[in-house]
């Protein structure tokens, strides 16, 4: 088997399952042997990414190393980290893995360097340790992309419970608590809004909110980047006999 993508996920487990769907629905084949090959590491006893960054709790990096090392040797070709927090660590992961991975950043500047709301700030909505450690604004700092935030009390009151309440399997009053985050920023200007926490997008989806659709799914576009490395990657293979 070729072309396989390793996906490093529990971080959470219920938004890792929702990328491996995302996957499955972005490939657009006509049978199973044509889907993209996955192997999941799915181990959410990796220390909390928000604590170890904003308090100096527990580096998840060891976690996560040994989580890659189980991809390679299941036979994964290239890695994805389902979890935009997690990419913090992602340059001491790839300067020590055996195979190439995925940034779910560039996944999403992919999306949004053919959005027409780009015209407009972009609204980012996160966990306080991806704001924190611009994870995003770092790596779009090329593209000049203007970023809009809710306030902290705002996020403290809207975001960071929907995301709490997803990781609870309480999906219905994350996906209202987000609706109203999303529509404050859109109310104040924002053009497309990312959904920087693969949560988010559980939560939307969970309460059929048409601002899903209108905004930036991360989770979706590392979807797709991943459906595109492996396609590629098993074409070159056929090609090469």
């Amino acid at each position: 088997m070729n072309g396989i993508l390793g996906v490093l996920g529990g971080m959470g487990p219920l938004a890792t399952v929702d990328f491996f769907h995302k996957i499955v629905e972005e490939t657009r084949v006509n049978a199973d042997q044509q889907h993209v090959p996955v192997v999941i590491d799915s181990v959410p006893q990796i220390p909390c990414r928000v604590a170890a960054i904003l308090s100096g709790g527990e580096s998840p990096f060891p976690y996560m190393l040994a989580g890659l090392r189980r991809l390679e040797g299941a036979g994964a070709e290239c890695a994805v980290i389902a979890c935009n927090t997690a990419h913090f660590w992602y340059d001491e992961l790839a300067s020590v893995s055996g195979m190439p991975m995925l940034h779910i950043v560039d996944a999403v500047a992919d999306e949004l360097a053919h959005h027409d709301a780009m015209r407009k700030p972009v609204g980012l909505l996160a966990t306080e340790a991806t704001l924190h450690a611009n994870i995003y604004q770092e790596r779009l700092a090329d593209r000049k992309t203007d970023f809009m935030l809710l306030s902290p009390a705002e996020r403290a009151e809207l975001v960071l419970p929907a995301i709490a309440l997803v990781k609870q399997h309480k999906l219905e009053p994350a996906g209202r608590l987000l609706e109203q985050a999303i529509t404050l920023l859109r109310q104040r200007g924002a053009g497309a809004c990312v959904l920087a926490c693969t949560e988010l997008p559980v939560a939307l989806a969970a309460v059929g909110s048409p601002l899903l659709s209108q905004s930036i799914d991360a989770s979706r576009a590392l979807a797709r980047a991943s459906v595109r490395w492996s396609m590629r990657r098993r074409q070159e293979i056929a090609a090469s006999g």
